[in-house]
């Protein structure tokens, strides 16, 4: 899975600063783990919430009853590394496999990665789709928010750079790494993704929807997707946009 040259336009950017390489006021831990506190990276309310052990708290929670260490992770929008780190090290997962269209956020998250001790991750700066190609990712002041629209609907963080970023096809990848898992983040692209997926395998599916952007047919979409792969919805560890799918319970 070679991947493309990131050609990148910078809008406008402020410059890092630098990292920390010790504990203290510039770390912040959350769930045993511990983050660089950036405020270009983190948002006052991202901060916020890391501190105080909510943030993305339903998927934690799902991945911290449902992912063992006998588990391969495909994960498709990974963030800040707050997910991948949760999968591989605290439920010790066999590997999580990383795919993140956002190269600061990339560059972020290996620092995660190393400032916990985590071995059993790859980060790889790409993006998991329908079919190869490239495609123009659009980041945001807010770097959570972005993503492959342009101009989504009740969006008011403006578009600090846009990135050409390669898109693999994810029965390619998925040939490739053969994982058991799969957990999708992926603000909206989710509607799409699973028209032709074959997830052979698969035992276990994490993914937030956003209705707010691929509305009830982009929801069914993804219902549909998880079912033909033989998965069906575990509300036990669901909640609001958050879906669980699983086999055998």
């Amino acid at each position: 899975m070679a991947l493309a040259q990131d050609r990148t336009i910078r809008v406008k950017r402020k410059p890092p600063a630098d990292l920390p390489q010790e504990d203290g006021a510039d770390m912040i831990r959350c769930r045993g783990l511990r983050f660089p506190d950036r405020p270009d990276i983190l948002a006052p309310r991202l901060r916020r919430s890391l501190r105080r052990n909510n943030y993305e708290r339903t998927e934690a929670d799902a991945a911290r009853s449902q992912v063992t260490a006998d588990d391969t992770v495909l994960e498709l929008g990974g963030g800040i590394g707050f997910m991948s780190s949760v999968m591989a090290r605290n439920c010790k997962a066999r590997h999580v496999h990383v795919f993140e269209p956002n190269p600061d956020a990339v560059a972020y998250m290996r620092e995660v990665h190393a400032l916990n001790e985590i071995e059993n991750a790859t980060v790889t700066n790409a993006i998991v789709g329908p079919k190869k190609g490239t495609v123009t990712f659009y980041q945001r002041e807010n770097l959570l928010a972005s993503s492959l629209d342009k101009d989504p609907a009740k969006m008011d963080t403006p578009i600090v750079a846009e990135h050409e970023i390669e898109v693999l096809n994810i029965n390619t990848v998925w040939k490739d790494l053969k994982p058991s898992v799969l957990v999708c983040d992926i603000e909206g692209a989710e509607a799409d993704l699973f028209d032709k997926a074959t997830l052979t395998g698969i035992r276990l599916a994490i993914i937030e929807v956003h209705p707010q952007w691929i509305g009830e047919t982009g929801v069914r979409a993804v219902f549909d997707g998880m079912h033909r792969n033989g998965l069906t919805y575990f509300p036990k560890a669901s909640m609001a946009k958050v879906l669980v799918f699983k086999k055998g319970f």
